[in-house]
């Protein structure tokens, strides 16, 4: 199979296509065909290794010293290749979108993930490259409206809504028919009324607490 690998950290021209042996998946494991896969700005900050301090040198061994020892890529879409002798689940052919967390590996032609991540079948009305940027913002999003109990006629702020999970959050509470407040950078103020915003707080201007 072919996956883009880096070459060392850096910008994106550490990145190259090589050829892999194509994965087995073990016992409690899926093999996943992947037709469309997400560049998040989390992948972009593990290429340039742009971690907070906090987590730096647990994920510097995790990854690599030197250099991503897998390939990047957090979510995708794709399709059910085999099932390890344990799951029963999922079965050959299966479509669905998935997040591969921290074991990454979502820029390539395969992928095996364990069955108990959040592994999703694909909605029937979206194609292959929508569902997948759904696993972090989406799952994320859908998350926080529920917990935060909206529901219809109610006011929520969302803080940071112009990122994945804030765009998702502020389409599924529109969809529950509340009436949305978002706090972010001015130049994304178009994007989010064209997503159904209400109202709008330039955070650089304004205190919104």
């Amino acid at each position: 199979m072919q996956a883009v690998i880096c070459t060392k950290y850096g910008g994106p021209e550490v990145l190259q296509l090589k050829n892999f042996p194509k994965p087995v998946p073990g016992d409690d494991e899926v093999l996943i065909k992947i037709h469309a896969a997400t560049v998040t700005a989390g992948d972009c900050e593990i290429r340039r290794f742009e971690i907070p301090v906090l987590f730096w040198l647990f994920l510097r061994f995790s990854l690599g010293l030197r250099k991503p020892n897998r390939p990047l890529g957090q979510e995708l879409a794709g399709e059910i290749e085999a099932v390890g002798r344990n799951v029963t689940q999922f079965k050959k052919g299966d479509k669905i979108y998935a997040s591969t967390q921290l074991k990454l590996g979502a820029y390539a032609q395969y992928v095996c993930l364990p069955a108990k991540f959040p592994i999703h079948p694909l909605p029937a009305n979206m194609t292959f490259e929508e569902a997948a940027t759904l696993p972090t913002g989406g799952l994320n999003g859908l998350h926080f409206v529920q917990r935060a109990e909206v529901k219809s006629g109610e006011s929520l702020l969302i803080n940071g809504a112009g990122g994945s999970i804030g765009t998702y959050a502020l389409q599924i509470a529109k969809a529950m028919g509340a009436k949305v407040t978002c706090v972010d950078i001015a130049e994304k103020e178009s994007m989010l009324r064209t997503l159904g915003a209400d109202e709008f707080i330039d955070y650089k201007k304004e205190d919104f607490t």
